[in-house]
């Protein structure tokens, strides 16, 4: 099988991957590719920045829409640096704990900030 690589600096169109509604063009792009069985890697060639908040949209959120096993099977990454490969398993673990149970999640989190 064909393995399609999604380029993180086209999709966004720089090197500065820092807002979560790129985020969402590169999570998009993933989804689709997901829903058509096909396996994708994610490079990260040519970034220069990358943010939590901008993974959390990109990767974080296919947890909602795909299993743990389809997502590890599925998707790889490429060209990323020891820290934001760091930064990406911080997100993918917080996610993971998220869409678990979101409903729960959400409760505590307004619980902590006492709203």
């Amino acid at each position: 099988m064909e393995i399609l690589t999604i380029s993180v600096f086209n999709a966004v169109g720089n090197s500065f991957c820092v807002e979560a509604d790129d985020g969402q063009i590169v999570y998009e792009l993933i989804k689709k590719a997901l829903q058509e069985n096909r396996k994708v890697k994610v490079s990260f060639q040519n970034v220069e920045m990358l943010t939590s908040a901008f993974l959390n949209t990109a990767i974080g959120q296919l947890y909602k829409d795909f299993s743990e096993v389809e997502i590890k099977n599925n998707l790889s990454v490429d060209n990323m640096s020891k820290e934001d490969a760091s930064l990406l398993k911080r997100v993918v673990g917080t996610a993971k704990l998220y869409y678990k149970n979101p409903e729960e999640m959400e409760k505590s989190i307004t619980e902590i900030l006492g709203e």
